[in-house]
């Protein structure tokens, strides 16, 4: 099999190949066993879904030096976003406010990563604005239906859902050339919404597997679409 099946850059070694297959792996392994978690090493699949992905980023830090500091930022966001994977699967509800807290950080850190990278001058096209007036909009509606069942954790959810809300806004406007950035945060926004409404309105249908395909998506979508942006390549598709 071509190896850029997978969707990586030709620019990758063999490691971050073999770390994107990792990723692929434990990430689909961990989607077609959500009826048995959790389980003994489900911790260590979910963590690893991302935190190959961030390794792939710091990697490529150092293959590609013109672009070193975004790969960075984007490794760390990658890996806070797997210490929230971590401490929300060890414990969804004793370590939720730790867990949101990891995945708030990874969003300010995507913040600076999408507003590094915003085109200069900012001239939004009426697409973007469209898409930004729609998640505005979704983000208000949304934080008013789940307002009257959060209780004590009404302010962290509040300030969580402001800033993927600006995180999603932010790559809007960056104006990447490709839409796998923007998919990518539009799948997050989506993936924690399903989560949201499972954990403070009312059980959704499939919600574990929706918030984990979701996610998983959203954080490739992010990591692979920058990656692909950075290094000038389009995704690859195995001849046929």
């Amino acid at each position: 099999m071509d190896s850029s099946a997978f969707g990586h850059p030709r620019h990758f070694r063999w490691l971050n190949r073999a770390l994107l297959f990792l990723s692929v792996i434990c990430g689909f392994s961990y989607l077609v066993t959500q009826n048995f978690q959790p389980y003994p090493g489900s911790v260590l699949l979910k963590t690893l879904s991302v935190a190959t992905l961030a390794a792939i980023a710091f990697r490529s830090s150092a293959s590609a030096l013109k672009w070193a500091p975004d790969n960075v930022i984007l490794g760390m966001a990658l890996a806070f976003s797997s210490m929230g994977d971590a401490l929300l699967d060890l414990g969804p509800e004793r370590f939720f406010i730790g867990g949101l807290l990891a995945f708030l950080v990874a969003h300010l850190i995507y913040i600076l990563l999408f507003v590094r990278n915003r085109a200069r001058p900012l001239k939004p096209t009426g697409w973007q604005l469209a898409f930004v007036a729609a998640v505005l909009v979704y983000s208000v509606l949304l934080s008013q239906w789940l307002a009257p069942g959060l209780g004590a954790l009404a302010w962290p959810v509040m300030i969580y859902v402001c800033v993927i809300t600006v995180m999603v806004v932010s790559a809007i406007l960056a104006g990447f050339s490709k839409p796998w950035v923007c998919s990518g945060v539009i799948l997050f926004l989506i993936s924690d919404s399903i989560l949201a409404v499972n954990k403070f309105k009312s059980p959704v249908l499939l919600g574990g597997y929706l918030v984990w395909a979701t996610y998983y998506l959203g954080q490739y979508g992010i990591a692979m679409g920058f990656l692909w942006e950075k290094m000038g390549e389009k995704p690859h598709r195995k001849a046929t």
